[in-house]
Order: C-alpha cells, then structure tokens, then sequence
C-alpha cells in the first residue's frame, strides 16, 4: 500500500501499519488536536474525543454533550478499554500512536504481546459527491502478534442510543435489520419529529442510526442491547461482538460502520429536501449495501488522496500547516450538510456551530470558501446557489447581499438582525463584498462568468452598492461583529475595494470591456486613496480616523489571487513586518483593540507577501496555541493569543479558510479541481426574477 504522512503524538517517531502503510516521521508536523475527529459527516453526526487518549474520556457530539462510542479489546481472556468509559472498571489499553490524516484518524494500542490498530474513515473525497455527502463513517480493526506467540483476540463495541436524540430523556426504539449482504442495528426516537426544531446547541432527534456490518462475515456478531446510561436515550446501544479467534503471527482485520439516515435534512423556502445520498430515491438499505461493497476500495482511495493532499499541504506550507489543514479538513465539511434540489443538483448548507446556529451565512462561507474552490467548482457553487436565489426572491427586500438564510436547519429567511432589520444591524459592506469575490473567485476558476450571468443583476446591484459606500464604509458592522460597530474599517474598505475590483473582472470575462474598465479604475483610485488615508507610519491604522491603531488585513489577499493588481508589494511587506512585532505568543491579535484572534484570518493574513518565512512566523504561534489550550473540542477560530484560551466559537466550518495558501498555486489548484466529476452540474437561473 501506499506511503501516508502522518502526524501524531506520541514518542515513537516512524512504524509500520499493520495494513503495510509506511508512515514517514512525523517530524515538525507533531499535532496535539484539541479533540480528536472520529465520525465527521455533518452538524448531527458529529463525534469527538476530547483528550490525548481515546479511553481517556467518553466521546461527545461537536456541543460537548455525550454521544458515546465505547469498545473494550479482550486478548486471551483480559479485557482492555480502548475508548470511551465502560460501566465496569477496566485497565485502558496503552495508547502508542495517534495520527490524523484528511479523511482517517488512525489510533494505536499494544498490549500483552498485541497491537491494535483502530482507523476513523470517513470517505470525505472531495472529487466524487456521491462519497463526499454520504452519512457514513467506517471504524477499521487491525489486530497483530508482536511477541512471535499465539493470542485469541476478541473485540467488543457499542454505540450509544444517544446519537439519535436531542436530550436524554427522549425515548428511542431499535431493530435488527438485514439486507442482501449487510446486518445492522437500526436505532431512532419514539417521536421522529422530522425537521420540528432549528437552533445551535441542538443534537438531531429524528432518522436512524445504523451500526452495520457485513453479513457473510461469521466471526462478527451485531446486537441490540443496553446502552451506558439510565436517560431513556442510552438505554439502548448497538453492540457489535468481532472474534478475531487464534492469531498466530499473521495480522487479522475486521471492520464495522456506523450511519445516519435523516430521511430530510434541511427546510429551504418551506420545502423539505432530501440529503443528496437520497436524490434517486435511495433508502436506507441501498446507503449501506454500497458502503459495504466499497469499504476495500475506499480504503485505497482514501489513503491516496490523504498522501497526495498531506504532500501537497506540505510543499505549500511545511510540515505545521499540512497538520494543521487534515486537522481542519474534516471539520469544515462535517459543518454542514449537502442536499438535493428539485433537479438533483447538490446544495450545500453551512451551520454556524456554536455562534448563533445561523445557516447558509454569507460571512462564515466566505472564509470557509478555499478549502471548496480548491477541489472544484461544483462545491463552490453549491453553497452559493441557495443563497443567491434567497436573495433573488420577493424574501429579501435590501439593496445590499443577505447575511444568511436562517437558523439550521431551516433556511427559510434571514434571523440575523431580529425581526426589525435594518441597514444598521446588517453587514451590507461585509456580504456584498464577499459575494462578487467568489463570484470572481469561481470564473477565474472556469475561465468563464457563466455562473455569474445567472444573478448578474444582483452582482450589479451589490457593485453598485460598495460603489457609493464602500471605500470609507459607515459604522456597521463586518464578519467580526463580536467586536461591535466600527466606523470607517479600514480592513472593509479593503473587501470593498477588492469587491470592485472582482465585478470589473467579471464584466470583462463577460465581454463588457467598458464596464470593465469603469470597474477597474475605480478599484485603482480606491486603492490609491486607502494607501494613503489608511497609512500610520510603518503600519496601516484599524480605521482611517484612528491614529495610532492597526489590524489584520487579511481581505487584501485577493488582490493577488484574482491578479487584480491593485495594491503594491510594498504596502504587504509593511503590514507583515509590524505584524511579526506585535504578534503574541499564540498568535497575532485581530487588532490593537484586544488580545483575542481569528484563527482563519491569521492563516489569510500569513499569505500576503508569499514569503514562506512571513508565513512560518504567524504560523507557528497558531500551532503552539492547538498544541497548548486546555479547552478540549474541536478548533476554535476564536481564541486569546496570550492565554491560548477559546473566547468563543467551535467546530465552525471557517477552518476551511486555512486552505487559503494552496489556491497562490494555479497548478495545484487546477489538479484537483479538473477532478470534479460533477462540474457540469446545471444549475437553473433562480426561480424569482430580481425585483
């Protein structure tokens, strides 16, 4: 099999897999993930382990309540804790290897003469949607000798009846199933109350999960029995039993899946859709039939994609940000949910997981944006379509782009901004620039504005807009509204100008060359304008009327990935060098006014002047502040930079932003985006017609 980099902590720095995978030293790369990934596939089924060692602790859905996994190895008659919390005392396994790949977290154990090698796949391959937004997440078992004797092994795993509600005290129900090829335990709410509920500290509580495995396997045995709580929802587990019998120096592997059917995943403008998995009328036995037939291949494919991606991940940015992207990798695609329209075409909608619960936000999608452009345009596009045609239809009664389209998993209409929503309490500057940058973003990308031309009136409405009132942006807010109104951004102004900028593009690629130019020298004289308003000396200010003041201007980096040329190298070789002299020790602040950060935008800012060792220094403190914080969950992007403490936000998909530095490589970003299979994609002009 092929070579995997790996990244792990632990004090062995190369093995062998037991599958015959060579994992190279770890070297710089070392990473100690707040919490560990486990079954990554949407906001609902979400699981992690929040410590070092898998038995350290019980697993927890992404909001810290338990959605426990547990599994006991029992090797010539002594039984061993190798995750979770079990009801009854046992000695945890010794844990050697931890290693956290894009689409596999990989655990190793040995003990009394035996290794135990358990892999985490969820077959997030971004080339192929149909894998990529299925709900299905494979725990792989290898088992060897070490010590040349012969040991009887057997292993025991259930999954907790909690997966399937929202509090414990909701009631579930379970079966035992079987289809050609597949045996399962089925589990699920008495109630099923389908899509009843929307919110952000909310777990699902209608659909089934599936523990399965494949039926013609003798020696692995599926049952339905207790759970490890008294709450009616942990009363019931899925129990599965794998005797691996005598093993006599050879390795033995076996393996299990856990899914979950949602029979509908999202509301959009008062219609239930179906996840994408289900567009040709697929039920849930068709689901595990086919993740059954592919567990041989998708472990090839999986494996190929992680060495290719880690090797790439590591040229553009060394070994500290290749572990920091697979860390992020899986976070930002479990952070939403791919659905299917009318016509079977995928949409994708983000959940803003712990701060508020908005969905399809414009100003999360937007920093999340890299880690989609670069596997292609159909991914880009699926996040987009849903918004734009909200924001085309008669729901929508502003000049200026929407801020999201509701609160997950309803997307019905905006929440943000309160039932009275004004101009005031949006961010008009904030959103329109973001779309006409992706916008621009994606026909860069295809060479043509074609998907742009379907909204084209709204594109020209928002230019319009940052046009009159984007260069010295009123007091409103931006993407960082935590920091409350601030008058005359100088960083917004930036997205504004890039915004221009980005329409100019798009009008050119669209044949409009006068509009095009109108565009182009505005963005020019703007940028003009802002390098001197905006200049402090050695720095450039948080605002254009606060001396002394400065901020990350992590925006201007489409400046150069559009090739807009607008701003020059100058202005970011001053901007780095005082950012590199303020940063703390766990990173650069957002701006003068608090020690707190952004995680996403620090990894943008890095990027401005394309010098790896501008780049290292704002990435090395981030990766002391994933190696250092005590608060154990999936990353934050919003921390202290002098106490490694989370201020807020987790499990957002915005780590999807760190991808950022992979798109200055057109050759890298053109591989993988050729890949994708479904680019052709046709999506329909929106239904409603711009007012």
């Amino acid at each position: 099999m092929s070579s995997v980099r790996c990244f792990w902590m632990c004090t062995v720095c190369t093995a062998t897999l037991l599958a015959g995978s060579v994992i190279p030293s770890a070297g710089a790369g070392d990473l100690r993930p707040p919490a560990v990934p486990l079954v990554t596939c949407d906001p609902y089924f979400s699981i992690w382990s929040p410590a070092d060692r898998l038995s350290d602790a019980g697993t927890v859905h992404w909001t810290g309540k338990p959605h426990r996994l547990t599994a006991v190895v029992d090797i010539d008659g002594t039984g061993y804790r190798v995750m979770g919390e079990t009801p009854v005392a046992m000695t945890p396994m010794p844990q050697t290897r931890l290693c956290v790949t894009p689409t596999q977290t990989v655990y190793t154990f040995a003990a009394a003469g035996v290794e135990v090698k358990l892999t985490f796949l969820t077959p997030a391959l971004p080339d192929d949607l149909d894998l990529l937004a299925r709900p299905v997440t494979y725990l792989l078992w290898d088992v060897a000798p070490t010590d040349g004797a012969a040991h009887h092994v057997k292993l025991s795993f259930t999954a907790s009846g909690e997966l399937a509600v929202n509090t414990p005290d909701q009631l579930v129900e379970g079966s035992i199933e079987q289809w050609p090829g597949v045996t399962a335990v089925k589990i699920g709410s008495t109630d099923q109350p389908v899509l009843a509920k929307c919110g952000d500290d909310i777990r699902i509580d209608w659909g089934y999960l599936y523990v399965a495995v494949a039926s013609d396997d003798s020696s692995t045995q599926v049952s339905l029995g207790p759970g490890p709580s008294r709450g009616p929802g942990g009363t019931i587990g899925a129990g599965v039993v794998m005797d691996f019998g005598r093993l006599e120096g050879k390795p033995a592997s076996r393996w299990l899946l856990l899914a979950y059917d949602d029979l509908y995943s999202i509301q959009y403008m008062g219609q239930n859709l179906r996840p994408y998995w289900r567009r040709s009328g697929w039920e849930a036995s068709d689901l595990l039939q086919a993740a059954v037939r592919d567990v041989p291949a998708l472990r090839q494919r999986c494996s190929d994609f992680d060495e290719e991606l880690l090797a790439d991940l590591t040229r553009a940015g060394g070994d500290q940000y290749a572990a920091l992207a697979a860390l992020a990798y899986r976070q930002c695609f479990a952070a939403g949910k791919f659905v299917a329209d009318d016509n079977g075409q995928p949409l994708q909608f983000s959940k803003e997981n712990h701060s508020g619960g908005c969905i399809g936000t414009s100003d999360v999608f937007y920093p999340m944006s890299p880690q989609f452009l670069l596997f292609g345009p159909t991914l880009a596009k699926s996040f987009l379509v849903p918004f734009m045609n909200y924001a085309a239809s008669a729901r929508w009664k502003f000049p200026f782009a929407p801020h999201d389209l509701g609160q997950y998993p309803h997307a019905n209409g905006q929440m943000y901004g309160g039932g009275e929503q004004t101009e005031e309490n949006q961010m008009p500057v904030e959103e329109c620039g973001n779309l006409l940058i992706l916008m621009a973003a994606i026909a860069q990308l295809e060479g043509h504005a074609d998907f742009a031309g379907l909204y084209w009136t709204l594109l020209e409405r928002w230019a319009e807009y940052l046009r009159d009132k984007g260069f010295d942006p009123a007091n409103q807010l931006c993407t960082d509204d935590f920091a409350g109104h601030l008058a005359h951004n100088v960083n917004l102004s930036a997205k504004a100008i890039c915004g221009l900028g980005a329409f100019g593009r798009l009008c050119a690629l669209r044949g409009d060359s006068a509009r095009a130019e109108e565009y182009q020298s505005l963005a020019r004289e703007y940028a003009a304008q802002w390098i001197t308003a905006a200049d402090d000396g050695d720095h450039f200010r948080l605002a254009f009327d606060l001396p002394g003041s400065w901020s990350q201007k992590y925006n201007l980096v489409w400046d150069r990935l559009l090739g807009l040329g607008l701003f020059p190298g100058e202005v970011l070789r001053k901007e780095l060098d005082y950012y590199k002299r303020v940063q703390n020790r766990y990173g650069l602040p957002l701006d003068n006014r608090k020690a707190y950060t952004k995680l996403d935008w620090i990894l943008w800012t890095a990027t401005l002047t394309q010098d790896r060792a501008d780049f290292s220094a704002l990435l090395n403190p981030v990766m002391a502040f994933v190696n250092e914080t005590p608060d154990r969950m999936p990353l934050t992007d919003w921390y202290e930079t002098d106490t490694a403490r989370r201020t807020g936000f987790t499990a957002r998909p915005v780590v999807g932003g760190v991808f950022l530095q992979m798109l200055y490589d057109e050759s890298v970003w053109s591989k993988y985006a050729q890949r994708d299979k479904t680019q052709a994609a046709n999506w329909a002009p929106p239904p409603a017609s711009p007012r």
